[in-house]
């Protein structure tokens, strides 16, 4: 019984800050791709802009 609770332990201690370790590269990598994904836009409108085009 003692060896299951040690591996339970150890399990645990292995995975505790595992989440919000996943959540803070999640909400990193997702903050970079809005940013890359607006400049993108901002670069098409000023392009639209520029050229002329009819916004009817």
């Amino acid at each position: 019984m003692r060896t299951v609770l040690l591996i339970k332990e150890i399990y645990r201690e292995g995975f505790r800050n595992l989440g919000h370790y996943l959540v803070k590269r999640y909400f990193k990598l997702f903050a970079w791709f809005s940013f890359v994904m607006f400049t993108v836009v901002l670069y098409a409108f000023v392009y639209r802009v520029f050229t002329g085009f009819p916004f009817d």
